[in-house]
């Protein structure tokens, strides 16, 4: 797979095409000290680069679709982490066991809700060979997308957090990434799309084996490193150590391998990134399922809507803003609602 490499001794980044799998990928152009100084740009995936080289963690709730989005927008999140499980739940009604595609996961895309926040998602594999991990990168980034992670499972996939997972070789694992980043620079004006490696091998082949892919995919173009699973606080900040300068993302779900760490401790840790894939959903499954059994017990959903009628449901959906848009370019329809 040919890869590419990045080098810059003038103001233009020079591209040259090479065969060999060897060497450091850079890119003068998406070095974190470029995005150090100044306001926070409407951009999403260059205000996702400008969180990762500031300080302080970023925080991302886990989506699966527009009402959830709202909910965390509402909360006071400033990026937002759309779940591969939670969007193959919510759209599907379906395990996170590879049966979501490529087309299902853009259908989900919430990016239009607040163009500036970053969304991170979930590409599993990347559904397919190079060729398609390259259009899942376009695919991503046309919908808004800030960045993505892509990992080095089987394509019949699991849910990181559950058992028996098989993983692929190294050098498939770079290759995805490599395809990754070769499509992210292709990508006509100059992209800042994040890719994020993800590995899960460490509860394959050992924590020193899931390291060293991390330091490959990160000498393969990866901006971030993501290690599924991770069982301790020492195992985490290790992986820091290790890493560094790279940052990395940590996933937390309950219940799950991973110490139910608050952003804070994961901050503290090293961390620089923390996902929390299920909030949304798992919360949606408790939620929904008590409506359901009051509706099925009392006959009537006056319990569970616990106040909220129509109209104030739709203005946690941004009634408001469309109200005003409609009158600002003269319309008159949404005058009474």
């Amino acid at each position: 797979m040919p890869g590419a490499e990045i080098f810059s001794n003038t103001e233009t980044p020079i591209v040259t095409s090479t065969t060999s799998t060897g060497g450091v990928y850079y890119n003068a152009r998406l070095d974190p000290k470029n995005y150090l100084e100044g306001p926070l740009s409407t951009n999403p995936a260059t205000r996702l680069r400008q969180m990762l080289a500031r300080p302080g963690i970023v925080v991302a709730p886990g989506i699966c679709d527009g009402i959830s989005a709202r909910c965390a927008i509402e909360a006071g999140f400033d990026c937002l982490y759309q779940s591969g499980a939670a969007t193959t739940a919510s759209r599907m009604g379906q395990p996170d066991l590879a049966i979501a595609t490529l087309n299902d996961f853009a259908a989900q895309m919430v990016c239009g809700i607040n163009p500036t926040i970053p969304v991170i998602a979930d590409a599993d594999t990347g559904f397919g060979g190079p060729a398609m991990v390259g259009r899942t990168v376009t695919q991503y980034a046309k919908s808004g997308v800030a960045g993505m992670h892509i990992e080095d499972q089987v394509q019949t996939k699991r849910c990181g957090h559950l058992m028996g997972k098989q993983v692929v070789s190294r050098e498939e694992f770079l290759t995805r990434i490599r395809a990754a980043v070769i499509a992210r620079d292709a990508i006509p004006g100059g992209s800042d799309f994040v890719i994020i490696g993800r590995t899960d091998s460490a509860q394959v082949l050992g924590m020193e084996e899931a390291i060293e892919r991390l330091k490959l995919a990160a000498d393969a173009g990866a901006d971030v490193c993501f290690i599924e699973g991770v069982k301790s606080k020492d195992l985490l900040e290790s992986t820091v150590a290790a890493l560094a300068p790279k940052p990395v993302l940590v996933n937390v779900i309950s219940g799950g391998l991973t110490p139910p760490f608050t952003y804070k401790e994961a901050e503290a840790m090293g961390a620089k990134i923390i996902i929390f894939s299920l909030v949304s959903c798992v919360a949606m499954v408790h939620a929904v399922r008590a409506a359901m059994q009051s509706l099925k017990k009392t006959g009537t959903d006056f319990v569970s809507a616990q106040g909220m009628d129509p109209k104030s449901f739709f203005e946690v959906m941004g009634l408001q803003e469309v109200i005003d848009l409609d009158a600002r370019a003269g319309g008159t329809a949404f005058e009474v609602v």
